[in-house]
């Protein structure tokens, strides 16, 4: 049975070595995109039965499209493949849809896996990833993260912050107007009770974000 994969990441080197990985398998079919408009045509044109998609790509967020392609596809599984670790986002990514979760430095071991077990309607939690999400689930509400309350454009405003980004690259880069990306900055300031990009930058490079 051929298992028809797409795979969405803005590194060409990256996708292509996923993408050899990949097509050793007999049974796989893989088509790869780098950018979030190439991999929304493809969405649109036809359903693969497995997304493999890089949560950190420029021009938006790999969580959200999480929910642009579920609402396409309902019972689409989606790999999610980030350079961040489970605690970073995997908790995430499952929160906003995800079947699994890898990083890509556990990626090339355990890709064929994972894939396999989506298409068989199953999900793939790794260790790491059911570590992260017992502790999420278990963790008092007074001690969770202050960026677990954003959401994921709140969140990824505020990493474009943090980089360096100017309010117009920021608006450029999701499409979006300028007001809109300083009212996002007030309530992301809002929400995590900081008072500047200086306290944004900061809290980003102490969680590691």
């Amino acid at each position: 049975m051929v298992i028809r994969v797409l795979m969405a990441d803005d590194h060409p080197i990256v996708r292509k070595g996923l993408e050899m990985i990949l097509s050793e398998q007999l049974d796989f079919v893989v088509h790869g995109v780098g950018t979030f408009p190439e991999l929304r045509a493809e969405l649109m044109h036809q359903a693969p039965d497995v997304l493999l998609l890089d949560v950190n790509m420029p021009g938006g967020s790999g969580l959200e499209m999480i929910g642009e392609a579920k609402k396409l596809y309902p019972n689409l599984p989606v790999l999610v493949l980030s350079i961040y670790s489970e605690d970073q986002f995997g908790v995430r990514a499952i929160l906003a849809g995800a079947s699994g979760y890898l990083t890509k430095e556990s990626a090339p071991d355990q890709m064929v896996n994972a894939i396999k077990a989506l298409k068989n309607g199953k999900r793939f939690i790794s260790p790491e990833l059911a570590e992260a999400l017992a502790d999420y689930v278990q963790r008092p509400d007074g001690k969770k993260e202050r960026h677990d309350t954003l959401s994921e454009r709140e969140l990824s405003v505020l990493k474009m912050i943090a980089s360096g980004m100017s309010t117009g690259d920021i608006a450029k880069s999701l499409n979006l107007s300028p007001k809109t990306v300083s009212t996002y900055r007030s309530r992301i300031l809002e929400k995590m009770r900081l008072h500047s990009n200086a306290d944004l930058t900061r809290y980003v490079i102490d969680n590691k974000l």
